[in-house]
């Protein structure tokens, strides 16, 4: 046998472990499920390209329409799994997206961005970036997408991650700032059990991020060091932890982060007593859940009252 069939060079449970050869294995490969008719809610969803050139697709998720001329707000969804595991396309998606979609009754797209390692970081922060360009293109509803021509408002737009993709989404709502993205409105974001690094350096982060120290240096894990927060798209942010989550007290800091900045918005937080990281994913049957979405269904439906 080759040695660099066997020998491990970095290894990261429970998330991953490369090989000398260069070959990457994962801990855990999350089930997907295929696109279509979600009969208990009535929520449809398919699956669009974004980007033939890299590869990144999307899946939409569109609620029962009322009449053709019905236009709904809509969701960008940036799925969670520490850059290098999970799937738009997985089953703990579709659970989320479908339930959060019928009952604040308003359309959602999840970006599909590549993983880390074989796509080192920043690509999944480019294709998410990417993702929200293609989603702006249909502002004057000649768009690629009829779903999205047809029934979305362009003028009420969320941005939504949990974990790592709670990160992503703070950093496509900063770039939309920044660059002044103006042919859509973001409304608000929800960040939910967000991944933000720690005070020591994260080794596994520096691994998917070559060039990163993986510490409070880098803006991308401490949005306190980032001299665009203040351009900051949307003017309200819910932040979501979880009492028992690893990651709660970079939530917190995140929070307090955004209440003392000088972005010029408002931020509220929201804390599950005795729950673990994304419990409302892997545990969607949990007693829970319930009080989050409806937090999450309350945040998004509140933007207009």
């Amino acid at each position: 046998m080759d040695p660099g069939e066997s020998e491990i060079t970095h290894d990261f449970p429970p998330y991953f472990k490369v090989y000398k050869d260069g070959r990457v294995e994962r801990y855990r490969v999350f089930q997907s499920v295929d696109a279509g008719l979600d009969p208990t809610t009535g929520v449809q969803s398919k699956d669009v390209m974004i980007s033939p050139e890299t590869g990144v697709k999307a899946r939409i998720f569109l609620p029962k329409i009322n009449g053709s001329d019905q236009k709904l707000p809509l969701l960008v969804h940036y799925h969670g799994g520490a850059f290098c595991l999970g799937s738009a396309f997985g089953v703990m998606s579709k659970h989320f997206l479908t339930s959060l979609v019928s009952q604040a009754n308003i359309i959602a797209i999840s970006v599909d961005y590549r993983l880390a390692p074989e796509h080192p970081l920043p690509i999944a922060y480019d294709d998410s970036w990417a993702g929200l360009q293609w989603v702006a293109a249909h502002s004057n509803g000649l768009g690629p997408e009829p779903w999205l021509n047809d029934h979305t408002d362009l003028g009420r737009v969320f941005l939504a991650g949990e974990s790592a993709g709670a990160n992503i989404a703070h950093y496509v709502a900063v770039q939309a700032g920044a660059t002044k993205l103006a042919s859509i409105k973001i409304h608000g974001l929800l960040n939910v059990h967000p991944f933000f690094g720690a005070k020591e350096p994260d080794e596994m982060y520096k691994y998917l991020c070559p060039g990163s120290s993986g510490s409070d240096d880098d803006p991308k894990l401490n949005p306190a060091a980032d001299p665009n927060l203040k351009n900051m798209a949307g003017d309200r942010v819910l932040v979501c932890v979880a009492e028992k989550d690893g990651l709660r007290n970079r939530g917190v800091a995140y929070y307090e982060t955004l209440a003392k900045s000088e972005w010029d918005g408002h931020v509220e937080f929201y804390e599950t007593s005795g729950e673990d990281h994304c419990f409302h994913m892997f545990r969607p049957d949990s007693e829970k859940v319930g009080p989050l979405i409806e937090k999450l269904v309350h945040f998004i439906n509140n933007a207009w009252t």
